[in-house]
């Protein structure tokens, strides 16, 4: 095996750190790849509930080719991250993904109140997890132009949210996850 090779499934790594199981409802808060997308909400399945809220057009688009593209139904709705359009628990676990900096681009206040949207729309005990892009360091950053530039953290954004137990999983394959949990009482 050659170690610099792509693997046969370039979605297995972030699929895999989401951890979405059959039947759960997922909620996706943008959509920088509609491949992953359609990767991550191909796990939940006939009776399971795959949505996407984007803040434009092109991410809305991006979605709803890929879960084409895919076979994997998937609702795509268009909403600023601040006021999700899904009712109190109804999910089971939320991806914000910020690989193009819908996140880290937001204010700080509006960061904290994209998270506390997330926390109303999950279930007790539900969990979140943000993808973000990793900064670029050593040789890869002199091959590739230069580092990009360094992205907001989100774990302190999430416990000002009001969310539980977070942390940083994993830096793998120029990603970044942090996960988090909605606290089971209030």
């Amino acid at each position: 095996m050659i170690p610099l090779r792509r693997r046969d499934n370039p979605h297995a790594l972030v699929v895999g750190m989401i951890g979405v199981k059959l039947g759960d409802r997922l909620l996706q808060v943008g959509c920088s790849h509609g491949g992953r997308l359609a990767a991550i909400a191909a796990k939940v399945g006939l009776s399971g509930r795959a949505v996407v809220v984007t803040p434009d057009a092109a991410a809305a688009a991006r979605a709803q080719k890929g879960a084409s593209d895919q076979g994997v139904l998937v609702e795509v709705e268009s909403a600023a991250p601040t006021a999700l359009p899904l009712e109190d628990a109804s999910i089971d676990v939320a991806i914000l993904d910020d690989a193009e900096g819908l996140f880290a681009n937001l204010s700080a206040g509006d960061r904290v109140t994209a998270g506390r949207e997330i926390l109303r729309v999950l279930r007790p005990g539900g969990r979140v997890m943000v993808v973000a892009t990793a900064e670029r360091q050593g040789l890869a950053a002199l091959l590739r132009g230069g580092a990009r530039p360094a992205p907001f953290d989100p774990e302190p954004t999430l416990a000002a949210s009001g969310f539980a137990a977070v942390r940083r999983l994993a830096e793998r394959e120029g990603l970044v996850f942090v996960e988090a949990l909605k606290p089971r009482t209030s």
